[in-house]
């Protein structure tokens, strides 16, 4: 008897866990940046998410990296044969559970029950969901009185705390890591009318001029963004290209000049902008937020120390650093660095710098930046520089230059930003980026 046709199945997939793909990628995130070194931001590019859930992923993650020695110091106190090896991503499973747990506004059970299925879905890490269920539900027991031990500066390697400590004091260096710790606002620079713009996105003007919002959505949601009123920058990242001063119709070179925003400004202002940058992908990204800006430049994908270069009335040199000024809006800044990258930093530097003078005309400006904290990448080398260079000159920043911060300004007049600055009763809506830049002239 030939068999018959089977009637069709009502057996449906399972429904998806809510929250579990966010958690997933939140996870994913934490693993590469500690296992593979990968940039935190990577592995939410094309990721296919609903927007509410890759928020939410980014948030988790976010928080993972900005308190992950806390984290660290409280697990390794639950756990007291240490993390398992050959585990896959159990480390990071419990980071990202105990971030929701400790920082977020999460339920304790949903943190434990998604965390709990990660580990039984990964081959490698299924073996320890006992484990993983046992120290996370031990965590949430015992969080406030766990929590209450963690050493203040546990967030910031003590490689780097201890540089902090001795380039800007106790006071100071633990106000950096306060600062640290909180999700920043976001801040916006626009081509015109930043008091009307801030309006409509409900923030407000900062004293430099930057646009900061309190709160908002996805970006290319938001007002504005379509019709190219304004690009993201952070506020203290808006100020190098400032201290060029009127630029209306000058040869301006923005060199390292990806993303883009130091171009955007220049270009804004009337100059005629030569953006150069090593990275294709970069520049790309450049070209199109150029485009819906509605603003030109000539664009180079080039490696500076090998270009041929020309002269230029104004030179904005943002060269490559360690970026330990930028660990509020890129926390795994702070754990992907150590201390040997900052002196082989701090020659390339010098390089670019030297290369980046050639190019200025006599009696034109020379800008260099740095987003980062640390000296040797910052005022060392332009102390350095001027000694080797008679035909520089510093000329001094002022305070308003700069929306009247005065203590942005060093005693040798050159720009000095810190995370503490701008200070405000709701934290994420205070602080800076860390950077430094200095303005030098050709003499002649």
């Amino acid at each position: 008897m030939p068999d018959l046709p089977r009637p069709p199945s009502d057996r449906r997939p399972p429904a998806p866990v809510p929250g579990l793909a966010a958690r997933a990628l939140a996870t994913a995130a934490i693993d590469g940046v500690l296992s593979r070194g990968e940039a935190l931001e990577e592995a939410f590019e094309g990721a296919r998410l609903e927007p509410r859930d890759l928020g939410l992923a980014r948030m988790i993650a976010g928080v993972s990296m900005r308190r992950y020695g806390s984290i660290g110091h409280l697990l390794e106190g639950l756990m007291a044969k240490g993390m398992p090896r050959k585990s896959g991503p159990l480390e990071a499973i419990l980071i990202t559970a105990a971030a929701q747990i400790l920082f977020l506004d999460v339920p304790d059970h949903a943190a434990v029950d998604l965390a709990v299925r990660l580990a039984r879905a990964d081959d490698r890490a299924q073996a320890f969901s006992g484990l993983a269920n046992a120290v996370l539900r031990k965590l949430a027991a015992e969080k406030a009185e766990r929590l209450a031990a963690v050493p203040a500066d546990a967030d910031t390697p003590s490689w780097l705390m201890g540089r902090w400590r001795r380039a800007y004091g106790e006071d100071r260096a633990h106000a950096i890591t306060a600062a640290q710790r909180t999700e920043p606002a976001l801040d916006l620079s626009v081509k015109a009318d930043a008091a009307g713009w801030a309006a409509r996105l409900g923030g407000r003007v900062l004293p430099t001029g930057s646009v900061r919002l309190a709160g908002h959505g996805a970006i290319p949601a938001l007002e504005g963004f379509g019709e190219g009123a304004w690009w993201v920058q952070d506020a203290a990242a808006a100020l190098p290209a400032r201290l060029l001063g009127p630029v209306a119709g000058l040869a301006v070179a923005d060199l390292c000049a990806a993303p883009g925003g130091k171009t955007a400004q220049l270009a804004a202002a009337g100059a005629a902008v030569t953006a150069v940058d090593r990275s294709e992908v970069r520049l790309t990204r450049l070209a199109d937020n150029l485009k819906r800006l509605g603003l030109q430049a000539e664009i180079v994908a080039a490696d500076l120390l090998a270009w041929p270069g020309g002269t230029f009335d104004a030179v904005l040199l943002d060269a490559p650093c360690s970026a330990t000024g930028t660990i509020r809006r890129h926390p795994d800044v702070a754990w992907a660095k150590a201390a040997h990258d900052i002196a082989a930093l701090a020659d390339l530097q010098r390089r670019m710098l030297a290369k980046a003078a050639g190019m200025v005309k006599p009696g034109g400006l020379l800008v260099y930046c740095t987003c980062s904290l640390e000296p040797e990448e910052g005022e060392e080398q332009v102390a350095a520089f001027l000694a080797r260079n008679p035909a520089f000159q510093r000329v001094p920043v002022t305070a308003a230059e700069i929306g009247g911060l005065a203590e942005a300004v060093t005693p040798a007049g050159d720009l000095r930003t810190l995370p503490s600055l701008l200070p405000d009763p709701d934290p994420a809506m205070a602080g800076l980026d860390g950077f430094f830049a200095a303005r030098l002239r050709r003499v002649g």
